[in-house]
């Protein structure tokens, strides 16, 4: 089982500034790659700037305080 599987809730991170982009709003299942693209692909569909986005993010597990203000 790889690490984001095993997470409580995942999505995007910029890399710089470390920031939440965005919550991936569907269970992940499926080998870390697997999920990575399919976050990254449905990033993609919510609007055009998402592809510039995606350039400066990568997908990252929640905190436990992230998801509690999420809620």
């Amino acid at each position: 089982m790889g690490r984001f599987e095993e997470a409580k809730k995942i999505g995007l991170r910029d890399k710089a500034s470390k920031k939440l982009i965005a919550v991936y709003p569907l269970k992940a299942t499926g080998s870390d790659k697997e999920i990575e693209k399919m976050v990254r692909d449905w990033y993609y569909k919510q609007s055009c700037q998402a592809e510039d986005e995606l350039l400066t993010a990568y997908v990252d597990v929640l905190t436990e305080n992230e998801i509690k203000s999420r809620q």
